[in-house]
């Protein structure tokens, strides 16, 4: 199908499909970015168009065989960033895992710049994409599925241990722990604000030392004793069901193949296991509806059964897994921030991400469900 005839929404900030902020990828973009690519001949035709939001991606049929293409504004992705993101997939190749084969062009470069954009082109995965429609914060499919899931997430850690590169620069959208494993979270807060102008301008704008102090600062108190337990190593840090494959379409499908390293950083292994279950387990974006279960409980006893059933948590672990995960959104929301200030320039995805994501997700906590799941959380750890 012609790209001008596909009606390609975009997921958003809310449940709701939005115009998408990135123009979709061309055939003849394509056949542009092939001339770094000897190997092939020709782009035939694309099949598929990713509705994810901050990037755009495609699946491409190119000399009969389909890849899937993903295209970054340089100021969001250059090809440092990128290669980044190519080390730690290239190491866990070496280690058995189950990543995406990122395909070498000219110099046996993976990753190519041209005119305003960053490019990278993957071989496809191998499985089934269960999830390629799902949207942020919604739930497993099945508690098998958790369970695979967190197992498959505990074996990346594990083989992550000996990873040794250097963490990502300060890049848009990366995940990072920086403000909450400090003694003084104001002075790291404006540490990180400098690197991100667009950040910077947005929080001198709003009280955001008095929301810190008054909404964040309590789960941080909790945390911090047991910040100096966590070993730094690079995790994932967007382990979602929709960023893994599937061996088929059943409820009782296994994970086949990870997918996305874009929020990869130097973080914790707690922290990537926090992130999974903020990701996964709470229905966010339906947190209005009165009428919904919004917190998936025997998935998240899945998720963990998964992921101990490899790689137990001593004591103080389990204590900074229960304490970080109210906290644990906060320097992506931050990230977001900026993004959508000097990226997107939405003023309106700017304070949905301060209020509704930042300080919402955090408030959450305070109710009596947010109280629950932190109780649940405790006692499904063993």
């Amino acid at each position: 199908m012609a790209n001008k005839e596909m009606n390609v929404k975009s997921h958003g900030m809310t449940i709701d499909l939005v115009e998408p902020t990135w123009m979709m990828i061309t055939i003849e973009e394509i056949e542009a970015l092939l001339l770094f690519y000897p190997q092939f001949k020709k782009a035939e035709k694309l099949v598929w168009h990713s509705p994810r939001p901050f990037s755009s991606a495609v699946i491409s049929v190119i000399d009969g065989k389909r890849y899937f293409i993903k295209r970054h504004a340089q100021n969001v992705r250059n090809v440092e960033g990128l290669l980044e993101e190519h080390g730690i997939l290239h190491y866990l190749q070496t280690q058995g895992l189950p990543v995406s084969k990122i395909v070498e062009g000219v110099h046996k470069q993976t990753a190519f710049s041209l005119h305003e954009w960053t490019y990278e082109i993957h071989a496809l995965g191998s499985g089934i994409d269960l999830y390629k429609d799902a949207i942020s914060w919604s739930p497993f499919y099945s508690e098998h599925h958790a369970y695979s899931a967190g197992k498959t997430l505990a074996s990346m850690h594990v083989a992550l241990k000996n990873y040794t590169a250097e963490k990502r620069k300060v890049r848009p959208l990366v995940s990072c722990f920086e403000i909450w494993n400090t003694g003084d979270p104001i002075a790291a807060a404006e540490k990180f604000m400098i690197h991100r102008p667009g950040l910077a301008n947005y929080l001198n704008q709003r009280k955001w030392k008095e929301d810190f102090q008054n909404i964040l600062f309590p789960y941080y108190k909790k945390f911090y004793p047991f910040a100096s337990c966590l070993d730094p190593i690079w995790t994932h840090n967007d382990w979602h069901a929709s960023n893994l494959l599937w061996t088929d379409q059943s409820d009782y499908a296994e994970v086949s193949m990870i997918l996305d390293f874009g929020l990869s950083n130097v973080t914790s292994a707690v922290f990537d296991l926090a992130t999974a279950i903020e990701r996964n387990i709470v229905e966010w974006l339906a947190i209005d509806s009165y009428q919904k279960q919004i917190v998936h409980y025997q998935s998240l006893k899945a998720l963990l059964a998964g992921y101990l059933s490899i790689r137990p948590l001593t004591q103080d672990e389990q204590n900074a897994l229960v304490t970080i995960l109210p906290i644990v959104h906060t320097d992506y929301a931050l990230s977001e921030i900026d993004y959508f200030v000097r990226m997107t320039k939405s003023q309106r995805d700017a304070d949905l991400a301060y209020d509704d994501y930042l300080l919402g997700h955090a408030k959450w906590f305070q109710t009596e469900e947010g109280k629950k799941l932190l109780q649940k959380l405790k006692e499904y750890l063993p």
